[in-house]
């Protein structure tokens, strides 16, 4: 059936901006809302299979999302756990028709985007693929949904439980990891098909078997049950040949009713303690709502929005700014298929009564269910939700994208155009009498109340040590196909042009056209960094970012965040470890007076002393929360252990520095690096936008064009210190009660970022970065001791870290040590690049860029990446001819000159008790330190 004109892509029709702040205004949201739209239309095949396509021919590539109508509120009690082992299956293992899997030929086409997820009331795959390979694309989708049993045995079923038991460890793993399932636990009776989470529990995991998971294809995966999403550089007649031609023949499946699940009700308030080794009390409060196709969804989500969502939120304004007792504050409403989870989350300030911080909460969101938002709030949550939006339909695919949003609304409302359409005008007609009703329906019944207090975390359920032998079971037959096509000729990459221009101050503009939705991005640079940390006070940096956008000589933080929401715009900041940005990301209609408010933050902070006491508590919780996390203990301690605590590198990348040092930090020290650091001399300009760069300079010009650099000198980095010869040994942090642990190895490489990397880049591919990674391969794939592992260089201006990071199942710990040790030895010795791997990785590297470019935010970190490393304009549209110029001896050579194995130094975080034995055995000396 028809259901709108089919366009080139997202069709958003605004009245052109004003070119000066006194003219401009803000467009309002009913405009933004009127304005949405994903043109598209859809078929059905015979057997039932739903398809949906857009065509936007932005980029030559397609996504392709395939939607199953089953979810972990759909496993009967004993199966928990079900549909997310079995997305693993269809996503990792062979089909009867390919036996290697999918993941080979999927990078082999280069496609972008590609996974799969599942959650409460679906599952899904997905993949962006160039043009020429949609075939291949939907040949593989298509095995995965028709002709995927009979290639489904006992092994490949435990290897995917391990991986799977794994992911659960590394979310359990984390601070208050724990805290969903007591939540769904209280919140659920018995029975009711949202009880439980959708990772599953161990026990039912540790019970599935070969016939159980066969049944559960059965009955769920039938195409129709199914919904396929096509966006991107395609038209309906294409979509309906290729679809029919490639799924047509599958018959129709088990019809699956979605699971009915009523809104529960608790018959008076809960109140839950629990334990766990986190640095902070946290504080919850959660109620069961209404979900995703309810009419009260807009208020819902704007209620959520202004009680603690945006950054002028009620909570923000009255526990983290004004009275102080909370360090960070969130408010959420995540909408279901049947119902949604309205949530509240309060970090309570060290030093502060739990107990009083919850009385206050409770008292605030009383007060704000009984009298509602202000039409103010409800316009700035509405214009904010609404520039989100905008957006996340830039890309065609991926976990949001345009084809994503039209398949949810066709799998859950039967109408594809359903958020595109419906859900924005919902919001648009939202308003504060509507809020407030809503409010009180719902938030005014009894709420589960956790806390979450620091201590012994209680006792763990983990996976059996050994399962009985199962019982044999009879292989299936297997139905062959056609063989699968073959990849059509490729369109190369081509890179939006670049355009440079200079303000009056001499300040450089580069510039770089998107039309593909009418948003603006912006970022100021600077060369600085976390290297640009005085060494004496790690934290100044991350401290004055934090209070840029907290006021400035005619803004106070509140302020500034309602200017920003009015506007649509998020204003972020940002430091790698050798550049610092403010970033400004607005629709178009609104760049002017988007550009005031980041001029304003970025020129004249005002660095108050209640502002700065305020991000000094928050800053030094976040470093309390980094010392509690398995990465934040172990990213720690690696710099100093490769870099030398002298080195730039040497310290935290995060940037949030040490305790004693931020705590000593005035208002002086921030004023003095802000004129030593952010200053135009100092500066460059990024872009990219719908407009030109015509209509773009005058703005910046008016904004910054007479920015003049103080007379203090611009900040110098040092780099004369020495880097200290490796070390290589075991340095084990304990961290008690670990069910996982982390694997960090590393070693200073002797090249940086602007060295020509593209051999040993393709070469790492190989052993140690992606999904089809030696390294991964064998510990995640093979042996399933991890939920997914890697080795990458982290590009720098100066000699970059490679690092491995390795989390696996803290029984495993020295087993993982040792097998990493020889998968690198093995690949820099006589085992290098074979070629079949170079094939793959060549073809992959190569038809995958014309997909890496779809959003604007992609194009600007381009922009900056080549700056920073000295690349020339044109260098994403040299890779394509360079990849493809390697041979499998050039990546040997390249992996083997910049990485020396016997060089690494590893870092293991993890419980001593159990790790440190394992670890004795390698060999190796083990230095064992307690968490920072």
């Amino acid at each position: 059936m028809r259901h709108a004109a089919l366009f080139v892509a997202v069709c958003l029709a605004f009245a052109p901006s004003a070119h000066s702040a006194e003219t401009a205004a803000a467009a309002p949201a009913s405009e933004l809302a009127r304005s949405i739209t994903i043109p598209y239309e859809a078929f059905t095949l015979d057997n039932g299979l739903r398809v949906v396509v857009h065509t936007d021919r932005k980029a030559p590539v397609v996504a392709v999302q395939a939607w199953y109508n089953v979810g972990s509120k759909d496993e009967p009690k004993g199966k928990t756990g079900f549909a997310h082992l079995f997305e693993h299956i269809g996503l990792f293992n062979p089909t009867e028709n390919l036996p290697g899997g999918l993941m080979v030929p999927l990078r082999d086409i280069g496609a972008t985007d590609w996974n799969g997820t599942t959650w409460f009331d679906r599952t899904n795959f997905f993949q962006t693929v160039p043009t020429s390979a949609l075939e291949q694309a939907l040949y593989m989708e298509s095995d995965r949904m028709g002709h995927l049993l009979g290639a489904l045995n006992q092994e490949r079923l435990d290897n995917q439980r391990g991986v799977v038991q794994n992911e659960k460890r590394q979310g359990d793993n984390q601070p208050y990891g724990m805290v969903e399932y007591a939540q769904l636990e209280t919140l659920f009776p018995e029975g009711h098909p949202y009880r439980h989470s959708t990772i599953g529990s161990m026990a039912d995991l540790d019970a599935a078997t070969l016939e159980d998971l066969r049944q559960w294809h059965r009955d769920n995966y039938g195409p129709n049950n199914a919904v396929l999403s096509l966006a991107g550089d395609i038209d309906v007649a294409t979509a309906r040949r290729l679809v029919e031609k490639y799924f047509g023949h599958i018959p129709r499946g088990a019809a699956n009713e979605p699971a009915a699940a009523d809104i529960p009700t608790l018959p008076k308030r809960v109140d839950l303690t629990l334990h766990d080794r986190v640095p902070a009390t946290r504080l919850y409060r959660t109620w069961v709502v209404p979900g995703t196709l309810d009419d009260q969804t807009a208020e819902l989500d704007i209620a959520a929005t202004v009680l603690g969502g945006l950054n002028s939120s009620r909570l923000d304004e009255a526990l983290v700014r004004r009275e102080q007792v909370a360090v960070a504050v969130t408010t959420s409403y995540l909408p279901f298929h049947r119902l949604g989870l309205f949530e509240v989350t309060v970090d309570v300030k060290p030093g502060q009564d739990p107990e009083a911080v919850g009385r206050r909460l409770d008292a605030l969101i009383a007060d704000y269910v009984a009298k509602g938002p202000t039409a103010d709030e409800v316009a700035r949550a509405t214009t904010s939700w609404l520039a989100s939006f905008i957006r996340a339909i830039e890309p065609t695919g991926g976990f949001g994208g345009k084809s994503v949003i039209l398949a949810e609304g066709a799998l859950y409302a039967g109408d594809p155009g359903y958020y595109p359409r419906t859900v924005t005008a919902d919001y648009a007609a939202a308003t504060p009498a509507s809020v407030r009703k809503t409010l009180q329906a719902w938030l005014s019944r009894p709420v589960l109340a956790i806390t979450v207090a620091p201590g012994e975390r209680e006792a763990y359920e983990e996976a059996v040590a050994e399962r009985p032998a199962p019982a044999p079971v009879a292989p299936l037959a297997i139905t062959p196909r056609e063989k699968m096509p073959g990849v059509g000729t490729m369109k190369p990459l081509d890179f939006p042009d670049v355009e440079r221009a200079r303000l009056g101050n001499g300040l450089e503009v580069v510039y770089a056209r998107s039309t593909a939705v009418p948003m603006t991005q912006v970022a100021v640079e600077f060369d600085a960094g976390v290297a640009a940390d005085p060494a004496d006070a790690l934290g100044t940096q991350r401290l004055l970012l934090s209070l840029l956008d907290q006021g400035t000589a005619t803004r106070d933080a509140t302020a500034i965040a309602e200017t920003s929401e009015r506007l649509g715009a998020t204003l972020t900041t940002q430091a790698s470890l050798d550049r610092t940005a403010v970033l400004l990301g607005i629709v178009s209609p609104n760049l002017a007076p988007g550009l005031d408010l980041l001029a304003d933050v970025v020129r004249r902070p005002a660095f108050n002393e209640a502002d700065l006491e305020r991000v000094r508590a928050q800053q030094l919780a976040a470093i309390d929360q980094e010392r509690s996390s398995p990465n934040g203990i172990g990213l720690r301690a690696l710099p100093g252990l490769l870099y030398g605590k002298a080195h730039p590198y040497g310290r935290p990348f995060s940037g949030l520095g040490r305790p004693e040092a931020v705590t000593a930090l005035d208002r002086d020290d921030l004023v003095a690096f802000h004129q030593r650091w952010l200053r135009p001399d100092n500066a460059r300009i990024f872009v990219v936008s719908d407009r030109p760069l015509a209509e773009l300079q005058p703005l910046l010009e008016a904004r910054f064009g007479d920015w003049q650099a103080p007379e203090a000198a611009k900040g110098r980095k040092d780099f004369s210190a020495d880097i200290p010869a490796p070390q290589p040994r075991i340095v084990l942090i304990d961290r008690p009660q670990s069910p996982q642990s982390l694997i960090l190895g590393a070693v200073v490489l002797p090249v940086s970022g602007k060295d020509d990397l593209v051999a040993f880049n393709a070469a790492n591919e190989v052993i140690g970065n992606g999904f089809l990674s030696r390294i991964n391969q064998d510990i995640r794939e093979t042996r399933g001791w991890s939920y997914g592992l890697n080795g990458r260089v982290s590009l720098a201006e100066q000699r970059s870290p490679y690092i491995i990071s390795a989390p696996v199942q803290a029984n495993r710990t020295g087993e993982s040590v040792q097998v990493l040790i020889d998968q690198y030895a093995a690949f820099l010795g006589d085992k290098g690049v074979t070629a079949a791997e170079r094939e793959r990785t060549i073809n992959g590297s190569v038809r995958s860029l014309p997909g890496g470019f779809e959003t604007s935010a992609a194009v600007l970190n381009a922009l900056r990446g080549n700056a920073l490393y000295g690349r020339p304009d044109t260098y994403w549209e040299t890779l394509g001819p360079k990849y493809e110029a390697l041979s499998a001896a050039d990546m040997d050579a390249a992996a083997r000159r910049i990485i020396r194995d016997e060089d690494l130094v590893w870092v293991v975080v993890g419980d001593a008790a159990s790790v440190k034995p394992q670890l004795e055995k390698l060999g190796m000396t083990v230095e064992v330190r307690a968490a920072e």
